[in-house]
């Protein structure tokens, strides 16, 4: 999933756009789906952050960029995506 935005917008419950940050996607073979892990943009890491990961479906042109977010529902597709997020966070931490 290349050349991805920073910021996306979701439309919630209600019908309104939130605007959230990118933090990273990956796609898991195991599964043979993509994923998208995203914050509230703007957020203030000063304090805890809640982040949100969602079941990508990437628009397949080349010119779009748009796509569907689905919720995780399944348990273990929930855990390997919670194993990626503590690796991603783990190498962060790796780096400072």
């Amino acid at each position: 999933m290349e050349d991805e935005q920073n910021v996306i917008a979701l439309t919630n419950e209600q019908g309104d756009e939130e605007l959230f940050e990118v933090l990273f996607t990956f796609h898991s073979d195991e599964f043979n789906k993509d994923y998208i892990i995203v914050y509230p943009a703007g957020a203030d890491f000063e304090e805890p952050v809640d982040v949100y990961p969602f079941i990508f479906h990437p628009e397949q042109t080349e010119q779009s960029t748009e796509g569907v977010v689905d919720q995780i529902e399944d348990d273990a597709e929930l855990a390997m995506v919670e194993e990626k997020l503590n690796q991603f966070i783990d190498d962060l931490e790796e780096e400072e």
